[in-house]
């Protein structure tokens, strides 16, 4: 099949499925894929319209395989960055979003959705992970930081980043447009909002000197909708606290906290049936959902989330559409079979519009 008669069939699913959810006529219809099809013809691809873009940029959470939040596809916004063609315009969209995301702690879900990587347009790439992300530094004692970032750290000290080598500090914004050189960017420290974490009963966790930035928004995903793929369109939702308690802090691999939560804890480490690090994960845990919610910084527990994902379910079913979902990434790392997801199997077939992911461009 050729990839003209793919992205048709392609273009003329979404459209179906988009209007038919935003209640358009047969006309209507009709007249939007003739103007698509001509398109496709004249130029070899063709441009959503704001409207279906935004259906789209809803339609890939709602398919989103690994995310246990999608009962709340309908509510993102789109930021419509498709006219950024310079470092400091996709600079300035990215710092909009953020802001706009954070809102205070208040919590809002967004998407910024740049141009296409269609009809030769030089292709936008966004080299982090996140927008906001802590750096990690290889030392000769071991890693400073999140041992997550090493390599693209390296990759911003090569770009000449000027990093103190501290266990929280914040990436700069890298990105790449077509050929020309990686961008690098600062984050002013007024767009990011952290959260210092501490225990609701352990007034010694305050040693631990821990916090977490307050909003994830994933950077490094391709969006595709319609055959269209938007090489960069980065989205955030909000934090459940096991991304953060169990694994981005107690991961071996990552900020390995657990041991020294047990010896503060007086847990006994010589064996695994003291069970010291259920215990420990279960504090740790805690503590990342009180201090959210002390700071008023949106959070969600996995049991809540657990079984916001089952109304999303209901509401799927109602709709006659069906849910698919990675099993593996749907169950929460703590204490899974306490919910409905960790008793099902699901269908991991990746439907379009989506979140894809994409190599490094580094």
């Amino acid at each position: 099949m050729s990839d003209t008669i793919r992205l048709r069939e392609e273009a003329r699913t979404f459209l179906l499925e988009c209007y038919a959810y935003l209640g358009k006529s047969d006309a209507v219809v009709q007249s939007r894929w003739h103007m698509i099809e001509q398109e496709i013809q004249s130029t070899g691809s063709y441009a959503h319209t704001f409207e279906e873009l935004h259906y789209g940029v809803k339609a890939a959470w709602r398919n989103s395989n690994r995310c246990i939040g999608r009962f709340f596809w309908n509510t993102i916004h789109l930021f419509d960055a498709r006219e950024a063609t310079s470092e400091e315009e996709i600079r300035d969209a990215l710092l909009r979003h953020i802001e706009y995301a954070t809102n205070g702690g208040k919590i809002r879900p967004a998407i910024t959705v740049f141009r296409a990587a269609a009809n030769h347009q030089e292709r936008i790439r966004i080299w982090n992970h996140q927008l906001i992300r802590y750096a990690g530094f290889e030392t000769e004692t071991g890693v400073i930081g999140d041992p997550h970032s090493l390599p693209f750290t390296k990759k911003c000290l090569e770009l000449g980043w000027a990093a103190k080598q501290e266990p929280f500090e914040i990436l700069p914004l890298v990105f790449q447009i077509g050929d020309r050189p990686p961008a690098l960017f600062e984050i002013p420290k007024e767009y990011v909002l952290e959260v210092p974490i501490s225990h609701p009963h352990y007034s010694w966790f305050d040693e631990l000197s821990l916090r977490w930035y307050a909003v994830p928004i994933i950077s490094e995903m391709r969006l595709e909708v319609g055959g269209i793929p938007y090489t960069a369109a980065p989205f955030n939702g909000w934090y459940m606290e096991t991304e953060i308690g169990a694994r981005n802090f107690a991961d071996e691999d990552r900020f390995h906290m657990l041991p020294q939560v047990a010896a503060y804890m007086g847990l006994d480490t010589s064996t695994n049936a003291s069970f010291w690090k259920d215990k420990a994960l279960i504090e740790l845990n805690l503590a990342v959902h009180h201090s959210y919610k002390e700071a008023g910084v949106s959070i969600v527990d996995h049991h809540t989330a657990a079984q916001q994902f089952k109304m999303f379910e209901q509401q799927e079913q109602e709709a006659g559409r069906r849910v698919t979902g990675d099993w593996t990434w749907l169950i929460p790392p703590v204490s899974p079979a306490t919910t409905h997801i960790f008793h099902k199997s699901y269908d991991n077939t990746w439907l379009s519009p989506n979140f894809f992911y994409q190599e490094k461009p580094y």
